[in-house]
């Protein structure tokens, strides 16, 4: 990288030097908190020889508080540091669509919006929302957000799948109980670097302005973009920004990485053929089950992992579901490849 960057021609191209530069901040960002971890660990190492010197018991609850903290700094930097596939450190590309429920599934489609948009907020990410269609009383049919920050994507893949929600309707005149659904979809943003081939004669371009209600979500425009791919059918569109120009952009980079994914699929799909696997269900997989009547929890169905405090989980706090899969899934991914190592040698 560091030959690229004395390239001459390396400053021409500025969004693939702006790339590269976001790269090297994004590796000093990981790098950083492993070395303030480090120093202070040294710095409680030095507080106790002082205590044992000067028999100072004092210090013990200080240097526990400070090991408490440290641990839990050490945990989520563990987890950062597992995030090593190929897409971890991208920004990541949120898909929510309402299920069955009808307006009680649009509902739930726009509470898990909020909730993802207060955990992007308390991890210091950048949350837009890039378009949606609104529901007829209520929520969204279908909202596209988009989480910038280093391993945006590393961090919410484990978010993709069915949530289930289990609540009194405040839709029903009678009080009675109803359950919902919504699906999430979790796509890494792809860069100018992984090519992607999009012929300009595949594409089908419109424009139209923003219409519905909209609030905080977007900002209103007359230059929407929606993009058809007619060899698949995939339609992006994106309404949030400021110009015809910037929302065709945002729009084509959501296109790629559909693209990409869609390719992904296709050769993941074939390497399961040739191996005689099962293929598994996963968009379609109920993840995780929210109850609000008649008792409060959260259950992640893939790992176990529940608590009551519904309303801390829908400002938020998913790092307690986030972290257990993934050390679980990574774990999974070691042991597969521990076995086609196995298999090798023999």
């Amino acid at each position: 990288m560091a030959k690229q960057t004395q390239s001459p021609d390396f400053w021409a191209a500025s969004d693939r030097a702006q790339g590269h530069m976001q790269k090297l901040s994004a590796a000093r960002d990981l790098l950083e908190p492993w070395q303030e971890l480090r120093q202070k660990l040294e710095d409680l190492a030095v507080l106790a020889e002082l205590g044992v010197e000067e028999g100072d018991e004092s210090v013990a609850a200080e240097i526990q508080r400070g090991l408490t903290e440290a641990q839990r700094t050490f945990e989520k930097l563990e987890l950062s540091a597992m995030l090593a596939g190929k897409y971890d450190m991208s920004n990541a590309i949120l898909m929510i669509t309402a299920g069955a429920g009808g307006t009680e599934a649009c509902d739930w489609a726009e509470m898990l919006l909020g909730m993802y948009r207060f955990w992007a907020e308390d991890n210091g990410y950048n949350f837009s929302v890039v378009s949606f269609v609104e529901g007829d009383q209520a929520g969204f049919r279908n909202v596209t957000a988009r989480v910038e920050g280093a391993q945006a994507y590393g961090y919410l893949k484990a978010e993709a799948g069915v949530h289930r929600l289990v609540r009194i309707s405040p839709f029903d005149s009678s009080r009675r109980r109803h359950t919902s659904f919504a699906s999430v979809d979790v796509l890494p943003e792809i860069g100018e670097e992984v090519e992607v081939e999009i012929d300009p004669e595949d594409l089908r371009i419109d424009t139209y302005r923003s219409s519905g209600a909209g609030g905080q979500h977007v900002n209103k425009t007359d230059s929407a973009v929606r993009i058809t791919h007619l060899p698949t059918g995939i339609v992006v569109q994106c309404q949030n920004e400021r110009s015809q120009h910037a929302n065709r952009r945002t729009a084509m980079s959501i296109l790629r990485s559909r693209l990409h994914e869609l390719e992904e699929s296709k050769r993941r799909e074939e390497v399961a053929a040739l191996r005689g696997e099962r293929k598994g269900i996963d968009f379609g997989s109920q993840i995780r089950s929210y109850v609000l009547q008649p008792y409060t929890m959260v259950k992640d169905h893939r790992t176990g992992v529940e608590t009551g405090n519904v309303e801390a989980v829908l400002h938020g706090d998913l790092e307690q579901f986030i972290r257990p899969y993934l050390l679980s899934a990574a774990g999974e991914g070691q042991a597969t490849t521990d076995k086609g190592d196995m298999a090798g040698d023999a």
